[in-house]
């Protein structure tokens, strides 16, 4: 990258829930981490389980990112250091409900998270943003902060379906609010080794995507789904586990594509 230096900053996005979406936010900044890359995670989605990905307590905590986007903090006063060396987090509350009705009559209301994290880019290597599943106006927020999105898709039967939506949310915001804007890469999740299904939607994926879909396959794995539920990414939790050995790859992919 040249000139100074500056934070790669994606948001990890689908509107279907139960995608692997926050355990991949949790689990790609842990393991960016573990490679040296100062990482910063911002909850955007209202279910917080980003933050309680982290161990992080939602619930007693005064201001959150929500705070931020009303203009009543300052994100440094919201960043915490995790369990992780190098990775740090902007915790979400339920809180963060009410943003999408408030930031509906505010000014510059879609690009009040670019302007919330312009003062630390130049803090992190990375910043990964967990969007909720929806596409409403937090997640233009993230759009439009963002230099690439990362899409996690479920290896399964209707993989595709609800795609077409945000990719037109992706033009759109590219027209209007962020030119910059790219698919970064799509992580496929849920992969189970077993099932010919599993395979036939990583390859139909391929061909949808055409060269942005990552080689690392997360597997479907117990340990990784229990993990948020003990506050800890699964390298902490299981270390040498399928899915932390996934993360780690996927990591990896991510440093060389940027």
């Amino acid at each position: 990258m040249d000139g100074p230096h500056c934070a790669t900053v994606l948001a990890v996005v689908n509107q279907k829930g139960g995608v692997g979406k926050s355990t991949t936010a949790v689990n790609l900044s842990a393991c960016l981490g573990d490679l040296g890359r100062k990482v910063l995670l911002v909850d955007l989605d209202p279910q917080g389980n980003a933050t309680s990905g982290y161990g992080l307590n939602r619930n007693q905590r005064s201001q959150c990112i929500y705070d931020a986007l009303l203009g009543e903090a300052d994100i440094d006063s919201l960043i915490e250091p995790v369990e992780v060396e190098h990775v740090f987090a902007v915790p979400a509350t339920i809180q963060l409900a009410g943003a999408e009705i408030e930031l509906v009559s505010a000014m510059s209301r879609e690009t009040r998270l670019k302007t919330i994290l312009a003062p630390v880019l130049g803090d992190f290597d990375f910043i990964i943003i967990d969007c909720p599943p929806s596409l409403g106006l937090l997640t233009v927020n993230a759009l439009t902060a963002a230099q690439g999105l990362l899409i996690p898709i479920q290896c399964e039967y209707y993989a595709l379906e609800g795609l077409s939506k945000l990719l037109d949310s992706v033009r759109l915001v590219r027209s209007h609010l962020n030119p910059k804007l790219e698919v970064f890469g799509v992580v496929m999740t849920m992969f189970d080794v077993r099932t010919k299904l599993s395979q036939l939607v990583v390859d139909e994926v391929r061909d949808f995507f055409d060269g942005k879909v990552f080689d690392s396959l997360i597997p479907r794995s117990v340990r990784l789904s229990e993990a948020p539920s003990f506050g800890q990414p699964v390298t902490l939790y299981d270390p040498n586990g399928k899915g932390a050995q996934a993360y780690r790859a996927l990591a990896k992919e991510v440093i060389d594509r940027v």
